[in-house]
């Protein structure tokens, strides 16, 4: 028996917002009533939706009691079976609070030892919460855990979004995570299982102006905790292109950029004289621009194309990769990798390790 179920709760509480998506949601909600792990309360926290939304979460509640209905972030109780006074469009209806408070909402409710994350237009396959557990209470060095996902419809998955499947499903063990966390967020979200007692101890979401999700992982990193994905593919992620990760400016490349260098600064940057970036294409100038923004000494360029050697971007020269053999910790400078693409990256490590520099001490990967 599970810790939480001698303390009264479930072993695990699945916090799903919702805002406008009565086409998805009971796809969703009775992916959750199909699984294998029994032990489990699902919080639907309705954000201010102006369909049929907390109409179908307040069905699922009368059906079954692991389901409950909360609406949204600002404050309010549960739904409630005799909640009747929204029915009508436009009538006792909250505006929305956004992602984050609803997040923070469903946590505030939650009741589980470990807390799971899932949206309304994804679907978990049976075992899901299952593997997740099952992890976790054996490996007690983790605070939590994804999982593997795949892109649903398959007929409308781009060949980077693919790229970006199989990278999130390769993250199964911390040492790859570890060298990983500053290129993309290594977990996807709705797959998210985490101690309860950890999130709490970092206060949870918050709304910085760039992805909550990508923002949690790295405050738990900061804080030396560790996470993984079940190695396997354990849910259906809606790829709607209107889905909110692809249009709120919170999860631009811009937004990325500022998550990552906000982090860096608060972590492997500390007590460093600047930042020696490897790659002077559009992605490492993109992100030396943020490094400035943030008040980052942008020291030089390394560059393997002959013919932008010599040259000078925002200031800093471009130099070539024997130019800084050797000059890891010694320099005061943090050297780091910007490719977006895995190969490049890749090719970036080789020479990176050539010259003397290691990786998560001189160097970090980015995107």
């Amino acid at each position: 028996m599970s810790a939480a179920v001698q303390g009264g709760g479930p072993a695990v509480s699945v916090v799903l917002p919702v805002r406008d998506g009565e086409a998805t949601l009971g796809a969703a909600l009775k992916s959750l009533e199909a699984q294998t792990f029994p032990d489990f309360e699902v919080i639907v926290v309705d954000d201010g939706s102006r369909d049929g939304s907390g109409g179908i979460a307040r069905e699922w509640e009368r059906r079954d009691g692991r389901f409950r209905l909360v609406r949204g972030g600002g404050g309010g109780g549960s739904g409630g079976v005799g909640d009747s006074a929204d029915d009508a469009a436009g009538t006792g209806r909250e505006a929305p609070n956004g992602i984050v408070a609803a997040l923070q909402r469903g946590l505030a409710e939650a009741r589980g030892t470990y807390i799971a994350r899932m949206d309304a237009d994804d679907r978990c396959h049976p075992e899901r919460l299952a593997a997740q557990f099952e992890l976790l209470e054996g490996s007690p060095a983790l605070a939590g855990c994804g999982t593997g996902v795949r892109y649903v419809p398959e007929g409308t998955v781009t060949a980077r979004a693919a790229e970006y499947a199989a990278w999130l499903n390769s993250m199964t063990d911390w040492d790859t995570v570890a060298a990983n966390i500053f290129v993309e967020c290594p977990l996807a979200h709705p797959t998210f299982m985490f101690r309860a007692r950890v999130l709490a101890e970092v206060g949870g979401y918050r709304d910085r102006g760039w992805p909550e999700d990508y923002d949690l992982l790295l405050r738990l990193w900061r804080r030396g905790q560790r996470f993984v994905s079940v190695p396997r593919v354990l849910l259906d992620w809606g790829n709607d292109p209107g889905r909110l990760s692809r249009t709120h400016p919170a999860y631009s490349l811009a937004a990325f950029r500022a998550c990552r260098v906000h982090h860096l600064r608060k972590s492997l940057l500390k007590g460093r004289s600047g930042v020696v970036v490897w790659g002077a294409g559009p992605t490492g100038k993109a992100l030396s621009r943020e490094f400035a923004w943030q008040g980052v000494n942008v020291l030089a360029f390394v560059e393997v194309d002959p013919r932008k050697i010599g040259q000078r971007i925002h200031g800093a020269p471009v130099v070539g990769v024997e130019a800084v053999r050797g000059e890891g910790g010694a320099s005061g400078a943090l050297h780091v990798g910007a490719v977006a693409r895995s190969a490049g990256r890749e090719g970036v490590r080789g020479a990176v390790g050539g010259v003397g520099l290691g990786e998560g001490a001189d160097f970090v990967a980015m995107a």
